[in-house]
């Protein structure tokens, strides 16, 4: 995890979004989104950054 950020995904094939949907992987490293606010979910689109704030 990256501290207040996305979960880096080393290695995966897929990912299994919350709703059991998966996403292929194409690339070596993904960053799945862990603050549930991306637009391209489960992809981190860095969205956590402008809602930092509203976490504390």
């Amino acid at each position: 995890m990256c501290p207040q950020g996305p979960v880096l995904v080393r290695g995966a094939q897929r990912v299994l979004d919350e709703d059991g949907v998966e996403h292929l992987v194409t690339r070596p490293v993904v960053a799945v989104c862990a603050c549930d606010r991306s637009a391209r979910k489960p992809w981190c689109d860095g969205t956590h950054k402008s809602v930092r704030s509203d976490r504390t």
